[in-house]
């Protein structure tokens, strides 16, 4: 029995393989999960640091006799709580802040065809990067060592952003 198939539309091939459907002999074409993978263990990543967070922050404000509702402004006790209690709050912000740049250069690389091979691997590079920096400001601290790992982080990322700049306006 002959089976006629329509075709896939051209649009649904390329967004399935970000733009760049696969022939033989080219280089591996992420998937959408794959490539997007290093977007959830960042977040994920954040979750851990979240419940450390809390872990430590919690029993701390106990032992310093801290009424929660003192915590109304954060930073107005922090003073009260030791520095490695204090680290851990403080990377859990910091994930906030530079990574949504990570996130939105993700987001556009995936929905603009840029989700090669190149690009998940500094992705990884970046969230590997971040992890470290977790590890550490949240154990030792030491300033030298987690501003080289930060500012290796930001080239990975800055060369990230460069990538895309040039593939969508070059």
């Amino acid at each position: 029995m002959l089976v006629i198939r329509p075709p896939v539309p051209r649009q649904a091939v390329e967004l399935l393989t970000f733009g760049h459907p696969k022939t033989p002999g080219e280089s591996h074409v992420p998937t959408s999960n794959e490539f997007l993978t290093p977007v959830l263990a960042l977040v994920a990543w954040t979750f851990v640091m979240w419940i450390w967070m809390y872990a430590t922050r919690i029993p701390a404000m106990k032992e310093a006799g801290i009424d929660p509702q003192d915590a109304a402004y954060p930073g107005t006790w922090s003073h009260r709580l030791r520095p490695g209690v204090r680290s851990v709050a403080d990377n859990y912000n910091h994930l906030h802040e530079q990574p949504t740049l990570f996130y939105a250069l993700m987001f556009l690389a995936a929905l603009t065809g840029g989700g090669d091979a190149t690009a998940l691997k500094l992705a990884w590079a970046y969230v590997l990067l971040r992890i470290a920096h977790s590890l550490v400001q949240a154990t030792f601290n030491r300033v030298i060592v987690r501003f080289g790992i930060f500012a290796l982080g930001t080239l990975v990322l800055i060369a990230f952003m460069v990538r895309e700049a040039l593939r969508i306006v070059g």
